[in-house]
């Protein structure tokens, strides 16, 4: 029998749509990136935030949501390899492919030939071992990319993994305390914390702080909205009817609220995702198959070959769906043949769980 939309009952961990949200977030993104790497000066968005932004912290929030259950499930070394097995091994094999394949393909494309490609700054080499640790210092390699609009380029969607693998530590840290375990109230605090530093950060008053801190106060806050809303659920239950309340107070928030809308609309735009992920049914392949973050790691780069190659040409429509379709092929080549062997291996080296108030 169906139950009330208002009686408590456990989250659908295994029967929900996240992976089909997550795709669909990454395709927000993808159309997002394409008017700019078509040579548009504007972008799909509203409050001052563009589409892809928006997708961002859609990202976020349901990371802080599944990345916090994950902590509370594993001992605090499993959960570090099994985050490290997910984002760097397909991380690193996409700076070798831009590297080694995209950036000679466009070199001969614009060029006509591979002169100065190894030797010009940044050269391929600096390119990958500049980023290899997920903290974005190149997006260049040398003159490939130095006649697209968006010039010099080659991935502008990498610098977001920086900052979800910090937000992954913290909570990492978080996990060995039994506060965090047991109440929701630092949580809230931190989350409330956060808020209070991007408000702060918006008015100009950074205090000296880097712009990697201000990179950081603009994305905490939503995954630590995500985080929130699974130590609510954990502690009293999921209710259906909380997300149908959450979509249109996230919704307010974020269309009409500046600079705080956001953030403060993270816990309602995550309740709201998941009670949409418990009634949007996913394809069994996709429910199998995540390939959600091949996609938003190649789709930068597959804009600016396809750009290169004409796919521009055709309209904004059209560019859009080719971009798609060469993206969503590379997605599906890094899940078989990256992600999903090296995330078998970590767990099966690492598969006994802790007991923690999450089991």
């Amino acid at each position: 029998m169906t139950r009330a939309l208002h009686e408590p009952q456990e989250f659908p961990f295994r029967t929900n749509s996240l992976n089909l949200f997550r795709l669909i977030l990454a395709a927000l993104v993808l159309i997002a990136h394409a008017y700019y790497t078509a040579g548009y000066d504007w972008s799909p968005g509203f409050n001052g935030e563009n589409l892809g932004g928006w997708a961002v912290i859609g990202f976020f929030v349901i990371s802080g949501f599944l990345i916090t259950r994950s902590r509370l499930r594993t001992d605090a070394g499993a959960f570090l390899v099994h985050r490290i097995a997910r984002i760097m091994p397909a991380f690193v094999i996409c700076l070798l492919l831009t590297a080694a394949v995209f950036g000679p393909i466009a070199m001969l494309a614009t060029h006509g030939s591979l002169a100065g490609y190894a030797t010009t700054a940044p050269t391929p080499l600096e390119y990958v071992w500049g980023n290899l640790f997920l903290h974005i210092d190149h997006y260049a390699i040398g003159e490939s990319l130095s006649t697209v609009p968006y010039a010099n380029t080659w991935n502008g969607s990498l610098w977001t993994l920086y900052f979800e693998f910090i937000c992954y530590l913290i909570v990492w840290v978080l996990g060995a305390f039994a506060v965090f375990r047991r109440s929701v109230l630092l949580t809230a605090g931190l989350w409330a914390l956060s808020i209070a530093v991007r408000i702060l950060m918006a008015t100009g008053t950074t205090g000296g702080l880097d712009s990697d801190f201000e990179l950081l106060a603009r994305l905490l806050p939503y995954f630590l909205g995500g985080s929130l809303v699974y130590l609510i659920i954990q502690r009293w239950s999921y209710v259906p009817l909380f997300g149908l309340i959450a979509a249109p107070i996230a919704a307010v928030l974020m269309v009409f609220v500046p600079v705080a809308g956001g953030p403060l609309a993270a816990p309602f735009l995550c309740y709201a995702l998941l009670y949409l992920s418990t009634l949007v049914r996913q394809p069994d392949w996709i429910a199998r198959n995540d390939i959600s973050y091949g996609f938003y790691i190649y789709a930068w780069p597959m804009q600016q070959l396809i750009f290169i190659f004409g796919g521009a040409q055709f309209g904004i429509v059209v560019y859009i769906l080719i971009t798609a379709v060469a993206t969503t092929l590379l997605a599906v080549a890094s899940w078989f043949l990256v992600e999903r062997p090296v995330m078998r291996l970590a767990r099966g080296r690492t598969a006994v769980p802790v007991r923690s108030s999450a089991s």
